[in-house]
Formats: structure tokens, sequence, C-alpha cells
């Protein structure tokens, strides 16, 4: 496939002089419009993260053509975060700097964005994230920051009623200390407690090879149920080793876990786990069938968990450009894109209807809760789907409570 009208990846090493370069050309003219992302293009949540950015290079590439007819070039610019609040911060200052970019699509993690959706705010930067679960990201109320997948505030409680269906009776939970990781875990531990599940113990640990001294007095407790709030670099290490140290009950995780990654790492340790999701294979949406066909083509391998999202989330972007230049009559502004993409209204994208609330959450939220069937990474997208739901975002949740007549 043919990427003509984007920018190519850009290594750690040549990004000060592509933005440099960028700050040039943005002054030449203003027909050219730039769409940033920032994910972890290195480093172990990679996987994803470039999957994610190839996305939104494939959005781009297909779906910027309004733009071009209507005389503007259109070009991608994806920067590295490398998973980590400082460096996402040094990027947004960067991002913010370049006139020509009007939107951002990202981060991978919530502990990243929080920050980093600080300074695009501060400059009417609008920031539309495929992947950010913290209810912090959108409850801020900033009208620059949205995202199209749904909260931890709902996932959390979503696995720990599935772990009471199950009959679970003790748990013990543990987090990587981010923002992601803690907030999942303690929504998980607090719906977990009010169904009666036993939380033998709630921890945090940034360790990331050797969990011999945490996994032993785990065992000692004999939780039925380990929860882990985590990404899957970590957790598929853990998990590897608890069942290596003979630890025999389930295991579950949010969404950090959904990756082939987790399954490389786990190996056969992995089948049987139990992960609630935002997300999920690209293969359960059908609406993207196509883009996993162009996805494979374009990039030689299937699209990771949260490309669709990050599709949807370029092509809102797009839209709402499309839209501030039709308002505006010329270039729009980075609020008049902003206004637009948070006036998104019944977006038939990849993953379903998007329409943001107030503060931009998706007005209905997908959740699932799926098992790993097996400990090969090319089996991944045959995980099995074990419950969808659809359940609304908390503005809507409370409106609807408020149309609906007391009985």
């Amino acid at each position: 496939m043919k990427l003509n009208k984007v920018v190519g990846l850009l290594s750690s090493a040549a990004l000060a002089t592509a933005l440099s370069v960028s700050l040039v050309a943005a002054q030449d003219g203003d027909n050219v419009i730039r769409i940033a992302s920032q994910t972890p293009l290195s480093g172990p949540q990679s996987v994803l993260g470039v999957s994610m950015s190839n996305a939104v290079r494939l959005a781009i590439d297909e779906l910027s053509q309004p733009l071009v007819d209507m005389g503007y070039t259109v070009e991608y610019v994806p920067f590295d975060d490398q998973a980590t609040p400082e460096v996402g911060v040094s990027n947004a200052q960067q991002i913010v700097a370049d006139p020509s970019i009007l939107a951002v699509v990202g981060h991978l993690n919530s502990g990243v964005a929080i920050p980093s959706s600080e300074v695009y705010n501060e400059n009417d930067l609008v920031m539309i994230s495929p992947a950010n679960t913290n209810p912090a990201i959108t409850d801020r109320g900033y009208a620059t920051v949205n995202r199209v997948c749904g909260r931890d505030d709902l996932q959390g409680p979503t696995g720990a009623n599935y772990a009471a269906e199950l009959g679970i009776t003790s748990a013990y939970v543990l987090h990587d200390t981010t923002a992601y990781g803690q907030g999942v875990a303690e929504y998980f531990q607090d719906e977990a407690e009010r169904l009666g599940i036993t939380v033998l113990g709630f921890e945090g640990t940034e360790e990331a090879s050797n969990f011999d001294a945490i996994i032993q007095p785990i065992l000692a407790q004999s939780p039925e149920l380990i929860y882990f709030g985590g990404i899957y670099s970590q957790t598929a290490a853990f998990l590897a080793q608890a069942r290596a140290a003979g630890y025999e009950g389930l295991f579950m995780g949010p969404d950090g876990t959904d990756s082939t990654e987790f399954a490389a790492i786990a190996g056969d340790a992995a089948v049987g786990t139990l992960y609630t999701t935002v997300a999920g294979p690209a293969s359960i949406y059908p609406n993207a069938a196509a883009f996993i066909e162009s996805y494979t083509e374009a990039f030689g391998e299937g699209p990771q968990p949260f490309a669709a999202q990050s599709y949807d989330s370029t092509a809102i972007a797009l839209q709402a450009i499309q839209a501030a230049i039709e308002s505006t009559g010329g270039l729009p502004s980075r609020a008049d894109v902003a206004a637009a993409v948070r006036a998104t209204a019944d977006y038939e994208g990849l993953t379903g209807t998007i329409t943001f609330d107030a503060n931009g959450d998706p007005e209905i939220g997908l959740y699932y809760v799926i098992e790993v069937v097996s400990g090969d990474p090319a089996e991944w997208s045959n995980n099995s789907i074990i419950a969808t739901l659809e359940i609304p975002s908390p503005l809507t949740a409370a409106a609807m409570a408020e149309a609906t007549p007391a009985s």
C-alpha cells in the first residue's frame, strides 16, 4: 500500500531535527496540516505503541483526501513517549510549539497522558485518546481532551462482577503503581469487597523481572484469584513465575493484558487468564475487516489491540478539521478544531458508533471479558470473548437517570 501523504516514522535521534524542519515548513505556508501522535515506540510497551502509530498513519493515508481536495497537505508526525511521563511532557511542549499541528492522537498510558494533556490544554490543542482509561483523563472537564474508549471506574468493576459470578470468594490485588494500573486495581478492589469477595492484600510493585519475594507471601494465603493492574510486559512475567511456583488459582487483569506479547512472555502459563478490556482484537468489530486487511498489507502483520481505536481517533480528528475549515472559511484555530471534535455525534467508526459527552467520554463504552485460549501469540485474536457489555459514561448515566421518572 502506498503511504504517500504521511511523514515516515521518526527515530528519537531524528526527532529534534524533524521538529525544526516542521517549524520552518509551517512558516512557509498555511496549507500544511499536521497530526501528531504520542505512543511508546521503543521499550517493552512498543508492541502496542507502534501498532497504534501505524494505525494513525494508515488513517491519514486513507481518509485525508477531502482535506487534500480543499488545498491542504496533511502530514503525520509520530512521537515516542517511551511510556514515561517526563518524555511525554517534553514531547508535548515540542508539539504545541508547531502551529501546524492541529490534533494529537494518544497516548497508550494514562500516567503519560494526564500530564501531557495539561500542556495540550494550555495551548488549545485537542487530544483524542484511543486507549487511556483512567477517569482523570476526562473528569477534569477540559474542552481539549477526549477518548474513544471506556473508563477504569467501569472496567475494574466489570472484572470484579465477573469474578463474583464465578463464585470467587478471595482475591489478592497487585498493581504497577502507575495512574492506570493502581487506578483500575482500586476500582476492582472496591467492587470486589462490595460484592463480598475478601481481598487478602493490595500491593503495588515496580518489579519487572524477579517476583519471588512477592509470590511466596501470596501463595501462603491461597487466594482463589490474583488480579494484577498493569501492562503485559510486567504482568506476564509475574504470571509465569507464579505458575512455576505452584499457583493454581485464576489470574485476571485489565486491558493492559491485551497484547500478543502477553502470550509471548507467559507462554502456556497464559492459558486460562481472564482479562477485561475496552478494546479487544480488531476482529471482534464487524466494521474492521477492511482495516485489518489494509493494515496487514501495509505493515506486514496484523494490528494489535487499540490499533482500530487509533484509526477511529484519527478519523474523528480529520473529520473535525474539515468541519472547522468549512465553518471558518479557512485554516481553523486549534480551539475551533477542539470544539468540532467535542461536537462529534453518531460517528460510525471501526469500533462502533461514537458520540462524545460533555466531558469527552464516549456516551456508551464497550467492555469485554476475555479468556486466553493459547500460549501461542499467533492465536491471540482467537481468545474467547466471554461477555460484551455496553455501559454508559457517568455523565450519560446521570442524564438517563434524570430522564427516567421515579417509580
